[in-house]
């Protein structure tokens, strides 16, 4: 193994740049091996003069850093490129000139740091060209099988904690409901993890449908018994029963349904429905950024170390993840075969019913 590339996709998330850190110095000092960055995700192998040599003298002050030096393009997949022919935009499979720039790289392998999306690409070039590829677990959401714990979702957890801490305040002080919303598409990790970290009375995830009339009997409950605030931790994802999620921007064959705007949905409705003023957060991109917690910058050592190994191995087509203590490898096509969601009869929301919470 002389010489391996490395991209990162989908959505940012803390620790990226520890996992370049550790996969770089492994290669380098383990197995005297070069590695090629490669920018922007799969767009860096689209276009030539976008990769560049890392070495270990690149590598001061990545560790604590947000982000990645590398860049990401969550929406560059090869499968389904949009490109100008005749003056129309169409879809494109332009998924053979990956694999024409990973042989112009002379690159032995391609680590892929991503999510869902960008480890299914992975696993289709894999499939399609036995494209030599390894995978790293990535997403806030920590929606991804295979793994216990993807990194970055201890940060983001941590961050959307202190944000229901400081609103709990100014509900208090002010008698308001206030909701926060929290990014998760289809998982309701960080909204459960958080809102019960942070005290909330209300949690609504993807999982579990609510009916906006038990939460604003929550809200009055709370009232009647001399607490007259409340504070509300709503995924972005959540939907009321018999409904439908609220998208604030329609999807295309490429670009998926934005959503957002929730929670200023369901403000007015407990506001009209019990009287009591109402203010919403989306807590948004800040979920995402800033510097990784020690967990994420421990847990993502380890999995750019674990990579370079399998990579070394010969465990193409395979992807890193934490099992208890333990680092260990998976099939792509397993870690991506079935999303990871909360059990609305698991432990952790029967925890948080016991103490009171409501899930609607």
């Amino acid at each position: 193994m002389k010489r391996l590339g490395i991209l990162t996709g989908g959505g940012d998330a803390p620790g990226l740049n520890a996992v370049i850190r550790a996969a770089v110095k492994t290669a380098w000092l383990e197995y005297q091996c070069e590695v090629i960055g490669i920018e922007d995700g799969y767009d860096g192998l689209l276009d030539e003069g976008r990769t560049r040599r890392l070495a270990p003298e690149d590598l001061h002050g990545l560790l604590p850093r947000g982000g990645t030096i590398l860049g990401t393009a969550n929406r560059g997949n090869p499968f389904a490129r949009k490109v100008e022919r005749a003056g129309q935009v169409v879809l494109e499979d332009v998924s053979p000139l990956i694999m024409s720039a990973v042989q112009r790289l002379e690159v032995d392998g391609l680590i892929v740091v991503g999510g869902d999306g960008t480890l299914r690409i992975a696993q289709e070039l894999y499939q399609k060209f036995k494209l030599p590829v390894v995978g790293v677990p990535k997403t806030i959401d920590n929606d991804l099988n295979g793994t216990d714990v993807t990194f970055g979702f201890d940060t983001a957890v941590q961050t959307a904690t202190d944000a229901c801490d400081k609103l709990h305040t100014t509900a208090e002080s002010h008698h308001r409901v206030m909701l926060l919303e929290l990014m998760g598409r289809d998982a309701g990790f960080i909204t459960l993890h958080a809102g019960v970290a942070g005290g909330a009375d209300v949690i609504l995830i993807p999982e579990i449908p609510f009916d906006i009339q038990v939460v604003c009997r929550k809200v009055m409950d709370r009232v009647e018994t001399g607490r007259k605030f409340s504070v509300i931790a709503v995924a972005e994802g959540a939907r009321p029963k018999d409904g439908e999620q609220f998208f604030w921007r329609a999807g295309d064959e490429v670009y998926v349904p934005r959503l957002g705007g929730i929670s200023y949905k369901i403000g007015e409705i407990i506001e009209r429905s019990t009287g009591m003023e109402t203010r919403a957060t989306v807590l948004g991109h800040l979920q995402r950024g800033g510097r990784p917690s020690p967990f994420d910058r421990w847990l993502a050592t380890r999995f750019g170390a674990a990579v370079v190994r399998l990579a070394a191995a010969g465990g193409w087509g395979r992807m890193v993840g934490l099992e208890g203590e333990k680092i260990k490898d998976v099939l792509l096509e397993e870690a991506i075969a079935i999303p990871k969601r909360v059990d609305p009869h698991g432990e952790p929301v029967l925890t948080a019913r016991g103490l009171g919470i409501v899930f609607g």
